[in-house]
């Protein structure tokens, strides 16, 4: 049987920083299994390519949560990118470190060494932001696209700062609170990833290796000690052995449910499926947070990106453009402009998080968002979600077989302060695009449509229409006590040696944006600690 120094399961966004960290000294033996495959794709590396990617079961895992009585019992669609680079080569490519107040409240949750002190020297060393980076280590492209902005963004940003609305030039500076235009992760007009940023270089290194289409089906444990994982490729299933640790960086869906299905979960649940019970720990898959969002569809009496987008003569030129220069629609993401805001100006930090995308899609089914063809006419859309939902949901195993996808429990809008932020966020759409210059432009509401005013209305279209923003964390929740909590602030599975998770599901809270970000963030932070610890 093969051993290796250190094994990582999961070459998504975490996975690729943990294994380029622990593999730059050249001493330990790393290996890094990815279920999916390779992230060369043309609709992976070019920025618009977002919305096929989203429906491709070939570098998406194409998750749908169990019917949820918040949206009229619908199932709603959870991507999860099952190719190199993990959701961080299929997502909208927004970067937002998050407020500070979000990391501040993991340090208050009894997780020291995680306030936002201690996690800004990550983020400043893993962003590149194209100011003299010498290219010495390995960063993120973090692009500032507003040059290239649709003219209707700025009347969207006018709107927002008439209500009062502070205006930023950088959600990741100084001012993280406002609106703006949202900086995006490419590099010279492609897809920037921590599969292209932080893994590619990396695989130089003779002691790295990398298997794609290798599917981890489970954990290997003497008593309580991790010392390996059992994994599929093909029709071949093989062991490897960890001399000095393994590393979980499936993500908030996978990483709960392979502990689950290695013995380490609720010890009803795993008793259920006849999994022997290496740990009871009912933490496991608890916790799971989201943010759920809503699109407010406008028609424009103006022209928007529906115009140039939607004739194929339109397709082609942009096509050109981005062929020859890097630039134009196909180099962007699709929400433009945006913000974090408070609802109050007694509230201590923003409670909405704002999106203005200058297309509509309104033919779209709001479970898929297959995003290639906009309306055949002039429209664009605003859309929100809280920042910092309080409704918790939970993800648990249906079987003992590992490729039979977890049932995902969102549980939203389980709380009544959640139910709040949806009335708050719906009338704050209408009381922005009432406000000129974005009002002169609009010819009518089309989604919810005017008539609708009372809350039970509001609330009804939100359960109708909303869906997940994607960005689901928590379900291997960072905290101090192993009766509420899976990993310990070293990110040390409690009551197991040998074994730790670095990825979004640590979060014990959902950070006030777009999780990428953060997600880097912790995957620096945690190889820091897991090379300190063992060294």
């Amino acid at each position: 049987m093969e051993t290796v120094d250190y094994i990582i399961v999961g070459g998504g966004t975490a996975g690729c920083v943990v294994a380029e960290r622990l593999s730059a000294s050249g001493r330990d033996r790393v290996l890094l299994l990815e279920a999916g495959g390779s992230d060369e794709r043309f609709w992976v590396r070019v920025p618009i390519g977002y919305g096929r990617t989203f429906n491709d079961p070939a570098v998406n895992w194409m998750y749908e949560a169990e019917p949820d009585a918040a949206l009229d019992g619908v199932r709603s669609f959870w991507p999860r990118g099952k190719v190199l680079g993990g959701s961080g080569s299929i997502n909208a490519m927004v970067y937002a470190r998050g407020q500070p107040a979000d990391f501040n409240d993991w340090k208050a949750l009894g997780n020291s060494g995680w306030g936002w002190s201690d996690v800004l020297p990550h983020f400043r060393a893993m962003e590149d932001r194209g100011e003299g980076a010498d290219g010495s280590s390995p960063a993120l492209r973090i692009t500032d696209v507003s040059a290239q902005a649709h003219p209707l963004v700025r009347a969207y940003i006018e709107a927002c700062t008439a209500l009062g609305f502070p205006f930023t030039t950088d959600f990741n500076g100084a001012q993280p609170e406002g609106v703006g235009i949202y900086q995006i992760t490419t590099r010279n007009g492609f897809r920037d990833s921590t599969a292209t940023a932080w893994l590619r270089p990396a695989l130089r290194r003779p002691n790295l290796q990398l298997l794609l289409d290798a599917q981890v089906l489970r954990l290997d444990f003497d008593g309580r000690r991790a010392v390996g994982v059992q994994y599929q490729r093909g029709s071949d299933t093989m062991s490897v052995r960890a001399g000095r640790a393994v590393v979980l960086c499936a993500g908030a869906v996978n990483s709960p449910h392979l502990l689950q299905l290695s013995g380490i979960g609720p010890g009803p649940l795993l008793q259920k499926f006849d999994i022997p019970v290496i740990h009871d720990v009912g933490a496991v898959g608890r916790n799971l947070q989201d943010h759920l969002g809503v699109n407010y569809y406008y028609r424009s009496r103006v022209p928007t990106l529906n115009n140039r987008l939607y004739p194929w003569w339109g397709k082609l030129a942009a096509g050109v453009q981005y062929a020859f220069t890097r630039r134009g629609p196909l180099s962007m993401s699709v929400n433009q402009g945006g913000g974090f805001v408070r609802s109050d100006p007694a509230l201590s930090t923003p409670n909405l998080q704002l999106y203005f995308n200058p297309a509509s899609y309104s033919h779209t089914r709001t479970r898929t968002r297959r995003l290639m063809n906009p309306d055949p006419f002039p429209g664009f859309l605003l859309s929100f979600n809280s920042c910092r939902p309080t409704s918790r949901g939970h993800i648990e195993l249906r079987s003992r077989d590992p490729r039979e996808q977890p049932a995902i429990y969102p549980n939203y809008l389980s709380t009544d302060q959640d139910l709040q932020d949806v009335l708050t966020g719906a009338r704050l759409m209408r009381r922005i695009a009432g406000m000129e210059p974005l009002a002169s432009v609009i010819d009518h509401e089309m989604a919810p449509g005017r008539a609708k005013t009372a809350d039970a209305e509001l609330l009804q279209d939100f359960r109708e229409r909303a869906g997940s923003v994607f960005h689901a964390v928590g379900t291997c929740m960072m905290g101090p006590t192993p009766d509420k909590s899976v990993v310990d602030a070293r990110l040390r599975v409690h009551g197991i040696s040998n074994l730790r998770v670095i990825d979004a599901s640590i979060f014990p809270t959902v950070t006030s944006g777009n999780t990428n970000g953060p997600t880097v963030m912790v995957a620096d932070k945690g190889a820091t600690m897991l090379l300190a610890d063992v060294e």
